[in-house]
């Protein structure tokens, strides 16, 4: 039996900016995605602790060390600068897997750095 578990998770991390005008995504700081373990591309859910809205949808690399973490796209209507946001993968694996399995949980510090 498979089962789908937390892979990785950024804990409240600061939304910088909002951009409708982009084709979708959150724009992340590549230092953060890094440490995160997280991929460019992958599916992701953005909790945001603000306003309590739920998103899917997919990560795009940002500058290295710049701290981004913009919303892109229709998820732009979903927080404002300031927000702070839980961003969040799982992953699909073997039952017996799983229960040894570790994610990895970052905590940001000021300016979402590491």
């Amino acid at each position: 039996m498979e089962i789908e578990v937390l892979k990785s998770k950024i804990h409240r991390a600061v939304i910088t900016e909002a951009n409708l005008n982009y084709i979708g995504s959150l724009t992340l700081d590549e230092d953060l995605m890094d440490a995160a373990n997280f991929i460019e591309n992958e599916k992701i859910q953005i909790v945001n602790v603000n306003n309590g809205s739920r998103i899917e949808t997919y990560l795009i690399k940002g500058k290295r060390g710049s701290g981004v973490c913009c919303l892109n796209g229709p998820a732009a209507r979903r927080g404002a600068a300031g927000d702070v946001v839980i961003i969040i993968s799982y992953a699909r694996m073997d039952f017996e897997e799983a229960k040894k399995f570790t994610p990895k949980v970052l905590f940001p510090k000021e300016g979402n750095k590491i």
